[in-house]
This record gives structure tokens, C-alpha cells and sequence, in this order.
């Protein structure tokens, strides 16, 4: 019988297995998707993307190609990820309200500020521009490392040389696992002046660094309206935000008439989302200043805004809109990046620019190692070149008649290999006695140029000064006197106002109020007299009717203790008889009107039910601020809301159906702003009919006919005053027949 080897399982703990492979996941989208390298600023989708357009050799001065070329060279040399991803990748890099030094030239439509999607990749074309050049310079000077490819099968450089520091000129965000960046654009001029300045102190306080990058520079421009010691603080720690207003200015229209014209906004807000935005804050009337918004933009921005009124400050309606829209909004910073390729950090603004300027010098090191080794491979070729110049015709002769001449060239002239080949494959043109005396202009040359370099490669000072040529030479290509290079985004100090509503702009003016027993209710202008007759619908009579402002906000209570508000400008005027209350508010068909009067801020008011229990209310907390209205005073069947007077006095005298009446401090009842309350005087049979408050010094008074009035002086009410929620004594005499103190 055979053996046979089984096969045979390994096994390991599930937690770990688990921790393992999402942690390999968790760096790969770290390193190699989500952060930015420190040194060129750029994920790797963006360095293949321009990688393989410098492949394509679309440079900024050639042709275009087409986009979809480009994607699919990325994707299948470089980046084997969806073509829709890399595509989306190249596009914004081309976008030059979301890039603020664009790295690609596209040609096509590749998308708007509205928001809308570029053009598929077929239809649009691409090359790089000089900006994408700089940063690939000196790729052919051995600069940076190369890696293989995904399949191994092409080279690709690991870091991009990068001529300007570009994570902070152009920006980055990205979310990785466990972490995220957000780094604004930046001006290039101010980047460099603040490199420069590293270069010269080396241990130079972010505070410093600040004076030369004041900062973020967006492609959009706007107005950064943070404290300086606030951007101070997020550049020293790496994070923390920036508020940034777009930019505005009046138009005079003439005659008092004006409008605001908004001609920048905010980065990376989306001009058709704001417009909606602003749209939806005129229709739901929370900018009750605002009376309409239009889109005039072209290739410039121009969102107009039209005040309801001339009178308000333009700072004022500006102000409401940066509270309540996109006109302002908070770009974050977190400069979580890659430094040497490998670590995630959260750097300060000295560490992002130290570790730019290093690999400057790193890229500089290493290209002039590459030249010197250039220079000693052409010294060699030289020197054999002008060997067999010294003796040219013993070489054409040997040339001639040696089966293989290069042995014997090297044996006789001393020769090495690389002299020989090169004098062998000299052009029979180059045998001018003229080429012997260039070679020899060109060795001295090269000799003096190798001297310099072999002095820069020795020489730290050297090498920052030769940095900062490059820099300055840099600044020259895309400083502030170019067109990419003025500053965009400007400084400004936050100037807060109060918020204004609807009321504030309506003028002052006297109404009366009439409201009919059917619910129908209208103003009239002017404080007419109260006494004169009104003139109802057919089967309708008076019920209500008082003199206001048209600033005042009515409250309405009905009889389930439930409070509505209304504002005294919105009622119809009084020619006709008026509109329904319903249509102005949300109150229910079952409930009944129990009491309307204009809001008097800090009036305390008595509420009660018809069940005896009751409260004090603020009227402050009577306001409701929606239609549907808000809950005052709890009512349980079949009881129901009995009345709501104002607090005058320090007595409250409350009289049932049973005509008992009783007498107590107000300062018994609690201030509520909602509840059932507590009970204010008991019945066997029946319940509450009416309760006012008074002054007990000054007596109880009600009509008594024909004008007269009967008072019950303080002393006389000893025998109606008790403890609350008993039942009391049967009413003086000549008290009113139908329960009610006067109002």
C-alpha cells in the first residue's frame, strides 16, 4: 500500500488574520492612494498621470492628444485601476477654478463652476502645461528613484523632482483609513518668498514664515476673514480652518435704488447649488430682506441680489446671507502628509516647506553627481579623440589594414575601451583639422564646469545658494507679475451684524384690529374710535377689536390652550370684510377662538381653564414661530381654555359658575411657559367662569349701570380673601349677572 501525503490545513486566529490583512489594506490606501508625498505633492494617480503625458510627450508647447489615449496609457502602463477614476483624476487637473496652478492644458469641455461633469474622455483632448514641466524637470538627470511598474514590466519614478513646492501651491485633500487631508492652495510667489527665507534662517518660527504666506490663495478668490493669530495657530499645528466669504460690491442703480453683485465665491462651492440655495431662502422667507436672486454669470461670476428694501444696510443683508448660505463656509486644514514617501504626519507650515527644500537638495546632489559623471565619460571620449588626431594617420592605418583594429589601437596609444569604440565610430566629416581645436575649447570647458560642480557638491552654501537661483528662477516663470502669479484671495476682518427680520423693515403705523365672531379679521389704518359701529358680513358681529402697529405680532389663543402668532402687517386692509383666520394659521376646525390681543414683550398674562386650574405665562412664551402654533396650556375633556389676562396687580380674583368668588395673592400661582397649572379655586358643580387680577389696596370695581361704578374696598373683601384652590364665598352684591369682571 502506497503513502500517500494529504494535504493539510493551516490555521490561525480569525482577530488576527483579520488585523493583518486590513491593516496591509489600510497602508496600501495610505501610501499609495489617499495622502500626498511632502516633497512633490502629488498622489500617485496624479505623478502616473503626468508621468505618461511626458511619455506621450504632450509638452505645454506641442499638441494635444486625446484624453482617453492618456487614461488608457496611465491605466495599462502604471495605474491599473477604472479608466473613470484616472480620467476624473486628469480633469481636475485641468480645472482651473479647482486647481490654482493647473497641471493639464485640456482642450474640450471638462467641466464648469456650476458643478457640471467634464465631457467624456473621447471628447476632449490634453497636454501638459509649463507648470507640470517644472515639476518633471531633471527626470532625465537621475533626480529621483525609479521603480517597476505594477507587472514589472516599465519603470516609473517614485517622486517627481518638483521645481516648486507644489502640495502647497495647488493644495490636496483625500480620506484614507483612520486619517484624512485637507491643504488649501497656496500662492507660488509667497511660497518661494517664504523658501527663500528658510533658506537664509534655517530655524525660522512659523510665526515668521507667516509674514511671507499671509494665506491660502484660492483659485476662486474670495475674502479670508479669519484672525491672523487663528491662521498663525493652524499653520503651526497643522490643522485648522480658515472662513472664507466671497467677494461683493454694490451697484448704484440711481434714485436710492441699489443691488449687490457677488463677482467671486467661495472654493470648491458649486455656483448652481448656491443660487438654489439662495432661491430657497427667498421662497421660505428666511431672509425676509432678500427679494430676488439672478444668475448673470458668463465667463466672469455675477450673482445679483436684490434688497425688498432700500432703506436696509447692504452690510446687513450680506451679513444674513453668510450666516445662512455658501456665500460663506469654513475650509478646513489638516496637512496630514507623506514625508520621504513612507511616514504620515500631520506637519506644521515649516516642516511642509523643510521637507520640500530638502528634497530640493537631494534632486540638486544627485543631478550634479549625474552631470559630473556625464562630464568624465565625454573628458575620456575627448582625450582619445585628440590622441588620435595627434595621430591620425597611423590610426586611418590601422583602421585599414588590421582585421581588429580596436586590440591593437588600445596597445599602441594606450587606450581605453570607451576611446577606442568612440574613435572608431568617428565621422570621416570630424577628420578637420578645425574639429581638433573645438575638441580641445570643449575639454577645458568641461574641465572648468567639472570644477564647479565638484566645489557645489562639496559645499552646503553652494548648494542652497544654487537652490535659491532655481527659485527665484521659478518665481520669475510663475510670480505675481505673471498670469497665474497675483494674489486672488484677499484679507478682511469679519464684521459681524445683527440678524434682521421681517418686522424690522416694516414701518411703524397705527392700525386697528377687527376680528368678527366668525373668525374673519382685517386692519384698519389709524387708531379709529372704538365706540363708532363696525360693519360686519350678513350674520356676523363684532368680537374682537383693539388699536396696534403694523410692527406688532397678534396672539391668538383658542379653547384647546393652544397659542398661534400672526403679524400685524400681514392682515388685510379694512375695506371688505376681510379674510379667515384659518388661512393664516394652522388651527384645527374643531377649535374656537378664546383670545386675540398684540404682543407686549415681558407682559405677564393669567391663563386658565374652565376646570379651575391656571398660571402665570410670560407672553414672550406664548409666541410661536410656526403656523401650526405651540401648546400653552394643558387641557384634559371636557375641559377648556377659559381665559388669558394680562397681570395687573398683586390680588387674583377668580368667580365660578356657581357665583362663589374667591380672593388670594397672585404670587401664589407659578410663572410657567406651559403645563396643566394648579388649581385656583374648587367646585362641587360647574367650573371656572372668569378671573382678573388687582390691586387689593385699591379695591375690586365693576360697572354698576348707568355708567356708575361699584368698588369693594379692601377692607370689605376680608371675607372673600382665602387660601387658593378653596371654594370661597357667594359674590358681593350688585355683582355682574353674568360672571364676568369688566375688561
Amino acid at each position: 500500500m502506497s503513502d500517500t501525503t494529504m494535504p493539510h490545513d493551516s490555521s490561525e486566529p480569525l482577530r488576527r488574520a483579520i488585523g493583518e490583512r486590513y491593516l496591509q489594506y489600510a497602508l496600501s490606501t495610505i501610501m499609495h492612494r489617499a495622502l500626498p508625498d511632502a516633497r512633490d505633492g502629488l498622489k500617485p494617480v496624479h505623478r502616473r498621470i503626468l508621468y505618461a503625458m511626458r511619455e506621450l510627450r504632450l509638452s505645454s508647447a506641442g499638441g494635444f492628444r486625446k484624453s482617453a489615449k492618456i487614461s488608457g496609457d496611465v491605466m495599462g502602463n502604471y495605474h491599473p485601476h477604472g479608466d473613470a477614476a484616472i480620467y476624473d483624476a486628469l480633469a481636475r487637473l485641468a480645472q482651473d477654478f479647482n486647481v490654482r496652478y493647473p497641471l493639464v492644458d485640456g482642450q474640450g469641455n471638462f467641466g464648469n463652476i456650476d458643478g457640471d461633469n467634464p465631457a467624456a474622455s473621447r471628447y476632449t483632448e490634453a497636454r501638459m502645461t509649463a507648470a507640470a514641466e517644472a515639476l518633471l524637470a531633471g527626470l532625465d538627470e537621475n533626480a529621483v528613484d525609479f521603480r517597476d511598474n505594477y507587472d514589472g514590466t516599465l519603470q516609473e519614478p517614485v517622486v517627481l523632482p518638483a521645481a516648486f513646492p507644489n502640495l502647497l501651491a495647488n493644495g490636496s485633500s483625500g480620506i484614507a483609513v483612520g486619517m484624512a487631508t485637507n491643504i488649501p492652495p497656496h500662492n507660488i510667489d509667497e511660497l518661494i518668498s517664504a523658501c527663500l527665507h528658510l533658506i537664509k534662517s534655517p530655524n525660522a518660527h512659523d510665526e515668521t514664515l507667516i509674514d511671507h504666506i499671509p494665506g491660502p490663495d484660492f483659485p476662486t478668490g474670495g475674502v479670508l476673514v479669519e484672525p491672523r493669530a487663528s491662521i498663525v495657530e493652524s499653520y503651526r499645528t497643522g490643522r485648522g480652518s480658515f472662513r472664507l466669504r466671497a467677494r461683493w460690491e454694490v451697484e448704484d442703480l440711481g434714485r436710492g435704488q441699489w443691488q449687490v453683485v457677488v463677482t467671486e465665491i467661495p472654493y470648491q462651492v458649486q455656483k448652481s447649488k448656491l443660487i438654489e440655495k439662495l432661491a430657497d431662502l427667498i421662497q421660505s422667507k428666511k431672509v425676509p430682506i432678500l427679494s430676488d436672486v439672478r444668475d448673470e454669470s458668463a465667463e466672469d461670476i455675477r450673482i445679483v441680489l436684490e434688497p425688498r428694501a432700500r432703506t436696509v444696510e447692504p452690510e446687513v443683508l450680506m451679513g444674513t446671507l453668510f450666516r445662512l448660505s455658501d456665500l460663506e463656509v469654513r475650509f478646513s486644514l489638516n496637512m496630514n502628509v507623506l514625508i520621504d514617501g513612507r511616514t504620515p504626519k500631520v506637519c506644521s507650515l515649516r516642516e511642509v516647506l523643510r521637507a520640500f527644500l530638502d528634497h530640493r537638495r537631494e534632486v540638486l546632489q544627485r543631478r550634479t553627481q549625474h552631470r559630473l559623471d556625464k562630464i568624465a565619460h565625454r573628458l575620456e571620449v575627448l582625450e582619445g579623440y585628440i590622441i588620435a588626431f595627434l595621430n591620425l594617420d597611423r590610426v586611418i592605418e590601422i583602421i585599414r589594414t588590421e582585421d581588429e583594429p580596436k586590440p591593437v589601437m588600445i596597445a599602441e596609444f594606450t587606450l581605453t575601451d570607451v576611446q577606442a569604440e568612440a574613435i572608431l565610430n568617428m565621422r570621416l566629416r570630424s577628420l578637420r583639422r578645425l574639429e581638433e581645436m573645438e575638441l580641445r575649447r570643449e575639454r577645458d570647458s568641461l574641465i572648468e564646469e567639472q570644477k564647479d560642480l565638484v566645489a557645489l557638491l562639496a559645499s552646503e552654501d553652494l548648494q542652497w545658494k544654487r537652490i535659491a537661483e532655481e527659485l527665484r528662477a521659478v518665481r520669475k516663470q510663475f510670480g505675481r507679475h505673471t498670469v497665474f502669479g497675483e494674489r486672488r484671495t484677499g484679507f478682511s476682518e469679519a464684521v459681524e451684524v445683527a440678524e434682521i427680520s421681517l418686522e424690522d423693515m416694516i414701518e411703524r403705523e397705527p392700525i386697528t384690529v377687527i376680528c368678527s365672531r366668525m373668525g374673519w379679521i382685517r386692519a384698519m389704518k389709524g387708531h379709529a374710535d372704538l365706540s363708532q359701529p363696525v360693519k360686519y358680513k350678513d350674520g356676523d358681529e363684532g368680537r374682537f377689536l383693539f388699536h396696534a402697529h403694523t410692527t406688532d405680532r397678534l396672539l391668538l389663543i383658542d379653547n384647546t390652550g393652544r397659542a398661534y402668532t400672526i403679524s400685524a402687517s400681514a392682515l388685510p386692509g379694512g375695506r371688505g370684510g376681510g379674510e379667515p383666520l384659518r388661512l393664516m394659521i394652522d388651527m384645527p376646525n374643531e377649535s374656537e377662538l378664546v383670545m386675540l390681543f398684540p404682543h407686549v414683550p415681558g407682559q405677564k398674562r393669567l391663563i386658565a381653564s374652565t376646570l379651575g386650574d391656571g398660571f402665570v405665562v410670560l407672553e414672550d412664551d406664548i409666541v410661536a414661530s410656526q403656523k401650526a402654533g405651540k401648546q400653552v396650556l394643558n387641557v384634559r375633556a371636557p375641559g377648556r381654555m377659559a381665559l388669558c389676562r394680562p397681570v395687573e396687580g398683586d390680588h387674583v380674583a377668580v368667580i365660578g359658575e356657581n357665583r362663589k368668588m374667591l380672593v388670594f395673592p397672585v404670587a401664589e400661582l407659578p410663572v410657567m411657559a406651559r403645563g396643566k397649572g394648579i388649581r385656583m379655586q374648587s367646585y362641587k358643580d360647574g367650573g371656572l367662569s372668569d378671573a382678573a387680577t388687582f390691586t387689593l389696596s385699591q379695591g375690586l370695581s365693576w360697572p354698576f349701570g348707568d355708567g356708575k361704578t361699584r368698588t369693594v374696598t379692601e377692607a370689605e373683601l376680608a371675607e372673600w380673601i382665602g387660601r387658593r384652590a378653596t371654594s370661597g364665598r357667594m359674590a358681593p352684591r350688585g355683582f355682574p349677572r353674568d360672571n364676568k369682571f369688566p375688561r
